[in-house]
């Protein structure tokens, strides 16, 4: 199979004054394409920074971040979003929906910056899969935090992306909700042949993926 992430010697560096706090520390794997992972470890430990490295969302201080062949250091942030609207579909914990739109015009927004035309019908049938076809008009004060995060699941696969990243995707949501949560994220990624990243806390999630690499103190551990 094809690798469509590999990380060599990749390190991370938040400097304050004359103080360094390394977060992230040489961190070396590959992803292959339609594969699943998750990352595990404990709060504090990198992983939603790795994540957001690997999505292009955030700059490594050293090493190399590749994904989907192109190498994202030394990338400008306009090259970086063409990479990440090509290619990335990123689910957040705090859902990250824009409270201005509905439901229906949250996941219409990855296609609109994409300059395609006619995406109403696609969002509609993606709102549709997630079970909220009929909350399409609803804004997101309006939904419970599990509505939320299936039109935030909805919007991460409106553009086809070749690989998904969702942090701590059921962070926020009881049990029961969880569960529907990551049946719908598992089944959408199957239909869709697309490659899923996810970080964590919750082993049951992690057990459904095909890898789990684990982080402590922002070392991969075995």
């Amino acid at each position: 199979m094809d690798t469509i992430l590999d990380l060599q010697q990749v390190s991370k560096i938040y400097k304050s004054g004359d103080r360094s706090l390394t977060v992230l520390d040489h961190i070396n794997f590959s992803v292959e394409a339609g594969s699943t992972m998750s990352i595990v470890g404990p709060s504090g430990s990198g992983k939603t920074t790795l994540l957001g490295l690997c999505a292009g969302l955030d700059r490594s201080t050293s090493g190399v971040v590749e994904l989907h062949g192109t190498k994202l250091n030394g990338l400008s942030e306009d090259q970086l979003a063409a990479v990440r609207n090509l290619y990335v579909g990123f689910i957040f914990q705090n859902f990250q929906l824009l409270p201005t739109l509905t439901a229906l015009e949250n996941v219409m927004v990855p296609l609109e910056l994409r300059g395609e035309k006619n995406v109403k019908p696609r969002a509609l049938d993606l709102l549709d899969k997630v079970g909220l076809s009929e909350r399409s008009h609803h804004y997101p004060t309006q939904l419970s935090g599990g509505e939320q995060q299936r039109v935030s699941l909805a919007r991460a696969f409106s553009n086809k992306p070749q690989i998904l990243f969702a942090d701590e995707p059921t962070g926020n949501l009881d049990a029961e909700t969880s569960e529907k949560v990551v049946k719908l994220l598992f089944d959408l990624n199957k239909e869709a042949g697309t490659t899923l990243v996810v970080v964590t806390h919750d082993l049951e999630l992690a057990a459904k993926t095909q890898r789990i690499i684990r982080i402590k103190g922002g070392k991969l551990v075995e």
